[in-house]
């Protein structure tokens, strides 16, 4: 991984360049969005179980906190 070291503003210019031709001005915000959504997705999948598991604990307290109080009885 020693040519890391050497990569600068330069190469990164050549590379804009090159999208830019490739995919065209319009597109590239397109590709960024679905490359976006890739990887949000992407980390869903990782911790999707663990975080399901939270969200219906807290719709549970939620629900049962907007319950209406039971209806009390007069004597």
């Amino acid at each position: 991984m020693g040519f890391l070291k050497d990569f600068g503003l330069p190469e990164l210019l050549i590379i804009l360049v090159i999208v830019v031709l490739l995919f065209g001005p319009g597109r590239i915000g397109k590709v960024a969005g679905e490359l976006g959504k890739g990887i949000r997705s992407f980390r869903e999948g990782l911790t999707g179980k663990e975080d399901e598991k939270e969200e219906e604990k807290k719709d549970e307290v939620k629900t049962e906190e907007n319950k209406p109080d039971p209806p009390k009885a007069d004597k």
